[in-house]
């Protein structure tokens, strides 16, 4: 008789859920911990009249995680935004608000992904295309998708991508209706259905020892307290001042302000999902990006210059306001020089194996998270058959697995029945 692999995820963030959906499909028993009382990770959903999400949230479906949640009939109702709350986009630029880009920053549109060099930084490479003032019109666009405040500083490879697919027609940004919690709570249920053992309130502050490998779902932060405060597990992400907004209706105030003489975003998102927010009120949520030097403060003074703009009497109007900073919070970026393979590799040795949205895996935003859980699982799920092949699981993890240094930074071996994720 066969006995089924044992498997542990910590944290049910979406790359937790993502990895204890496919381990429990590859036939593992699974054991996930959260240490909040509800599953889902920076993708819940607020509760109570005004359904934030912790910052601008969008489900893009360029990537595979897209194809991934649909055959599990994980996406739901979504909320298409009507064509008349797209027309109202506007790009602040110049200090005025304006319907249209420079001419320059489409011309950049229609390079090819291959054109952008990994070695290059943005800036330096779309400027040579276009100019300047196309290049950083693009750069500072880019930032919804990046979370950065300098967005032109990274590679150009890295960024390119983004750009092109933030911009792509038809869009590729889709909205979970009632919130991105929609999207976990049918995860979860699935997980559940599948027989994954959800532990909720449940810390964990060192690996526990359950005869089965081990897949780390948390910040890069937590996850380097799991394991020997392990100095490699780090990566750089942004620092962005979040504002939430709820406002009284008002005729033509606009979908979204673009800020292209500065990364910033500000989005009303009760656009296309009006059960976000009360009869009568607009919920709007931004994202302005901060340096090293500035505080929440200059981001919020920031949003606000930009609400004046693009929401006349705002704060005549306002019902509901929270401002706070995520750090480190944002998804990976990548410096010149480097590529999703440098990031800290998925497979850590001796049946540890990491997921989240700073690792090696390619994606746009919350893509990283679902691919790496995939990938996760999926060498867990053989490290585990390998180990009771070996003998017992003891023996195989004492022995170490080393890190097989795959050329994908993932830590595969090139074994077929991995995942090849060279797909978004």
């Amino acid at each position: 008789m066969t006995t089924q692999p044992r498997i542990t995820v910590i944290g049910a963030g979406l790359a937790g859920l993502t990895a204890a959906i496919t381990a429990a499909e590859s036939g593992a028993r699974v054991t996930l911990y959260e240490s909040h009382r509800t599953p889902g990770g920076r993708a819940r959903t607020s509760e109570g009249p005004y359904r934030t999400n912790e910052g601008p949230h969008a489900l893009y479906n360029g990537g595979p995680h897209w194809t991934w949640l649909a055959q599990r009939d994980l996406i739901g109702p979504l909320a298409p935004l009507p064509p008349r709350e797209a027309a109202r986009l506007r790009l602040h630029r110049d200090g005025r608000l304006r319907r249209t880009p420079p001419l320059a920053m489409l011309r950049l549109l229609r390079r090819r992904p291959e054109h952008a060099p990994v070695d290059s930084d943005f800036l330096t490479w779309a400027t040579g295309e276009v100019g300047e003032t196309g290049a950083r019109a693009a750069a500072h666009f880019v930032a919804v998708a990046l979370f950065h405040h300098d967005p032109g500083s990274l590679s150009a490879a890295f960024v390119h991508e983004r750009l092109r697919r933030a911009t792509k027609l038809p869009p590729e940004a889709h909205y979970p209706r009632g919130g991105w919690s929609a999207v976990t709570e049918r995860m979860v249920a699935h997980a559940w259905n599948l027989g994954v053992r959800i532990e909720t309130g449940a810390r964990v502050d060192a690996l526990p020892d359950t005869g089965g490998p081990t897949i780390v779902a948390t910040s890069l932060d937590a996850a380097r307290r799991l394991l020997d405060d392990d100095d490699t597990l780090r990566w750089d992400s942004g620092r962005t001042t979040l504002v939430d907004l709820a406002v009284r209706t008002r005729k033509n105030d606009v979908f979204a302000v673009s800020d292209l003489d500065a990364p910033g975003w500000i989005e009303r998102f009760t656009a296309q999902d009006p059960s976000l927010a009360p009869a009568g009120e607009q919920l709007v949520q931004g994202q302005l990006p901060l340096a090293p030097h500035e505080s929440k403060a200059d981001g919020v003074a920031h949003a606000e210059r930009l609400l004046d703009l693009g929401f006349p009497g705002w704060r005549e109007r306002t019902t509901w306001r929270r401002e706070s900073v995520a750090t480190g919070r944002t998804g990976a970026v990548d410096r010149p020089g480097t590529t999703w393979r440098d990031r800290p590799r998925i497979d850590r040795g001796h049946g540890v194996f990491l997921a989240g949205d700073q690792v090696a895996a390619p994606g746009l935003l919350s893509e990283v998270s679902f691919n790496s859980g995939i990938e996760a699982a999926t060498l867990a799920v053989k490290a585990a058959r390998a180990g009771r092949t070996g003998g017992t699981w003891k023996a195989w993890k004492t022995g170490g697995t080393g890190t097989s240094g795959g050329t994908d930074g993932t830590g595969t071996t090139g074994d077929p029945g991995s995942l090849d994720l060279n797909l978004a």
